[in-house]
């Protein structure tokens, strides 16, 4: 009872007990007892509690090693003993059948720490732990469960003890100050946790880059210490246990808490007062109803779920907000709260110093051995990796693509990493190996991702292209279908339609003023598809009987001459150029023809060629330098080389016009980083190179270092020629063929204003005639009658 929980919990029960009686009108009696933290003293009050006052259950015990003890006592008296520690192993209870854990397990609240740290992108921490008994060990399992799926790794562990003297706790903190590291968690008693703060404060530690986060064994008691612990402990981040507050028993709770306590400043009851007062409720209930046996088949009450976070600030905390299992942190915790995955979202965090940045969560250790690097040093293509010896100074320069690739990849690991690089002169299989040997931490240079090198090292995501590619020599062709190749198919459709439209245009105007546009139907088809191809270019002026017609003739013959011409200078240019191919088009005819084939020396590439490709070993030629593969290429010394994908670009940047590649690219891992199997550090290398390439930084190394040889882009199967199109010509082909619908129109229009007078002019003429008929024939009866006078018989027959 001289512990603030032990204090609260005794409070807490006792008003549990005088609020059970009077709600229920039962009678139960609450015998008291303190072990003073003595385990001795424990199983002794525990024995006289069941054997002079015949309890029927008993409730407390906060550390583990009691709850075992006096287990053991009320197994054997068959009185039920209740825990009030959050952890209670699961093999005590199957032990001791008497024995339940009436204070929910805390143990979620290492999935907060974890969530906390990768809020903010922390990689790595250090745990700092009190062993104080056994119950402080068992968070570290529940801590290596929550990082397991994560990317958060301990980097050191620090065990305190109440016992030890106070030089060897400063002794621990300079030893993790001298690490990366500067993200602490610190899982203490209160007492040792204000002692730990203090010698950190002296320290320095508590200042700009650091970070300290508490379990709920310090945060849970934070509402008790004062306003100079505050300040010294400003910055802190705590994860606290979550309980709803009583209006009535909080009252209550104060008003006892002052009596026994009278010298406490803060009286307001924590998580350790609701807990035992809701365990004490519980018991109680079990006891009235006399079921002991049965009501506490499951003896584990529900694991906590929810904690809030905590933020020393001044001279007290506030609450910056909750972290739910499998939800996320949230501001509140009601029916409309929304969740978010990061704690940045809930407001700014004062951490020590108060940074106006968020702490990197790692420093420059002054005690860090840097990392050992090889570097290959008969590399072929120096634009990836080169190393130079300076005379002068007498140390090794080393430059390439691959070495600021690295640097740059380096730069962005969420920690501190030296480094130094060291030449290694030999094959990259012997290289690689160094790491398994542990000469060197790393590797860095053109060293390709292989299978079999799996056994001595791990590698990162590559950082350059994949696959093994062959290369040829290059001949000239020229296909018997050359000559359409200066214009595209659409083009050439249209120009003949256009040139089949202006033909007919022009035979509709001049066939009655041509003879030769006459005849059968079968000669007239003739005459204009003949006319289409051979008008425009012998066509005379004086043979064409209409305007109409000149002004067709005259479009279509600008448009003749202009794309005649054009197509003219395109077909000359395509027979000027060379067209390049490979002179072998793929592997089996060069294994078949038992050539020799070529590759880099202390590559892996020979391996592949005997074993996957099947050529035979004396048919492989190795060569130190781009220049050797040229020269043997050229004069045929080997038939074809073979190179990784990323030494392609670079040959073929430098021999453009002398070779292509050829054949399929085979499977081939590319070039990444080197380091030992089982390093955490894969994962932050493939991570940062990641950032690299993301950002741009990986496109501006290459293009600086590796595309300063430009030219023609030799691998791409993209037709050569580039043939004209409508595109070029549409406007024109338009012009002419709209030039033909215009007179095609017009003539139309005429012939029908024409055909409509002459049918008008007949009309008039026909009626004419029949009323000229008409009055030639009464001017005649006239002149009959006037004559003579004709007989009644006369005038009947007439």
């Amino acid at each position: 009872m001289s512990s603030r929980a032990g204090q609260e919990a005794r409070v807490a029960i006792e008003i549990a007990i005088d609020d059970f009686n009077a709600n229920t009108g039962q009678n139960l009696t609450l015998y008291t007892s303190n072990s003073k933290g003595n385990l001795i003293q424990a199983i002794h009050a525990a024995t006289d509690l069941v054997e002079a006052h015949k309890v029927e259950a008993i409730l407390g015990l906060q550390t583990l090693e009691e709850v075992l003890s006096v287990a053991e006592v009320g197994s054997e008296a068959q009185v039920p003993i209740f825990s009030l520690s959050d952890s209670v192993p699961q093999w005590a209870l199957d032990r001791w059948p008497f024995l339940v854990q009436a204070s929910p397990s805390q143990s979620a609240q290492m999935k907060a720490f974890v969530a906390i740290l990768e809020s903010y992108g922390w990689s790595r921490f250090t745990f700092i732990y009190e062993d104080i008994n056994s119950a402080s060990t068992q968070v570290i399992p529940h801590l290596m469960e929550a990082i397991k799926e994560s990317s958060v790794e301990i980097s050191s562990i620090v065990t305190l003890s109440p016992l030890s003297p106070s030089f060897s706790l400063s002794k621990e903190l300079e030893r993790i100050n001298t690490e990366q590291s500067r993200v602490f968690l610190v899982h203490t008693s209160l007492e040792i946790g204000v002692h730990l703060f203090q010698n950190a404060n002296s320290m320095g530690m508590m200042d700009k880059d650091y970070v300290w986060i508490t379990t709920s064994l310090i945060t849970d008691l934070l509402h008790t210490v004062n306003s100079s612990t505050f300040s010294m402990m400003e910055g802190v981040v705590g994860i606290g246990s979550f309980f709803s507050q009583f209006d009535d028993f909080t009252t209550k709770f104060q008003n006892k808490f002052k009596v026994y306590q009278p010298e406490e400043e803060n009286n307001i009851p924590g998580i350790f007062a609701v807990q035992a007062y809701n365990a004490t409720w519980t018991v109680a209930l079990a006891l009235t109803k006399n079921n002991m046996s049965d009501q506490f088949v499951d003896r584990t009450p529900p694991a906590s779920h929810i904690f809030p976070i905590v933020n020393v600030i001044g001279k007290y905390y506030r609450e910056v907000g909750f972290w739910s299992e499998g939800l996320g942190f949230s501001e509140f915790i009601n029916d409309k709260t929304t969740y978010d995955t990061s704690l940045q979202s809930f407001g700014y965090i004062f951490w020590p110093g108060r940074p106006l940045y968020t702490p990197r969560g790692w420093a420059i250790p002054t005690n860090a051995n840097p990392l050992r690097v090889g570097v290959p040093t008969m590399a072929m293509f120096k634009k990836f990796v080169e190393v130079k010896y300076d005379h002068k100074d007498h140390n090794h320069i080393y430059t390439g693509y691959s070495i600021e690739l690295f640097e740059e990849t380096v730069k962005r690991l969420p920690y501190y990493l030296p480094y130094e690089f060291h030449p290694f002169n030999g094959t990259y299989d012997n290289l690689v190996k160094q790491v398994y040997l542990k000469e060197f931490d790393a590797v860095v240079g053109d060293v390709s991702v292989v299978s079999r090198r799996y056994q001595y090292a791990e590698f990162t995501h590559p950082y350059t292209e994949t696959g093994l590619v062959m290369i040829v020599p290059v001949t000239s062709y020229h296909g018997q279908w050359l000559f359409v190749k200066p214009f595209t198919l659409s083009m050439w459709a249209l120009t003949i339609l256009i040139n089949i439209y202006n033909a007919f245009v022009i035979w509709i105007i001049e066939h009655k003023n041509s003879p030769e546009f006459g005849g059968s139907a079968l000669n007239r088809t003739g005459i204009v598809i003949s006319s289409a191809f051979t008008r425009m270019f012998f066509t005379n002026g004086d043979e064409l009987h209409s305007n109409l017609t000149r002004m067709t003739t005259v479009a279509w013959f600008m448009a003749a001459i202009i794309i005649g011409q054009c197509y003219t200078a395109s077909l000359t240019s395509m027979l000027t150029v060379k067209r390049l191919i490979p002179k072998v088009a793929d592997f089996e005819t060069l294994k078949n023809g038992n050539a020799i084939v070529g590759y880099g020396q202390g590559a892996h590439v020979a391996t592949y060629l005997v074993d996957v490709l099947g050529f035979k070993p004396t048919n492989i030629k190795a060569f130190a330098s781009p220049e050797g593969y040229a020269r043997a290429l050229k004069n045929k010394e080997i038939s074809a080389v073979f190179l990784e994908a990323p030494f392609t670009k670079l040959f073929l940047a430098k021999y453009c016009k002398s070779f292509i590649t050829a054949g399929p690219t085979f499977g081939d891992g590319g070039f990444a980083f080197v380091l030992p199997k089982g390093s955490p550090m894969v994962a932050d290398f493939t991570k940062a190179l990641l950032n690299v390439s993301e950002s741009g930084t990986l496109q501006d190394i290459e293009k600086r270092m590796i595309g300063s040889e430009k030219c023609v882009d030799m691998d791409s199967d993209r037709d050569e020629y580039e043939s004209l199109g409508l595109d070029s010509f549409w406007s024109l082909l338009v012009l002419t063929g709209g030039t033909s619908s215009i007179a095609l129109v017009i003539y139309v229009v005429i012939s029908f204003r024409n055909h409509c007078r002459v049918e008008q002019k007949s009309v008039i003429s026909i009626f004419l005639d029949v009323k000229k008929y008409f009055l030639h024939r009464r001017k005649f009866s006239r002149k009959v009658s006037d004559v003579e006078s004709p007989k009644s018989s006369d005038m009947e027959m007439t």
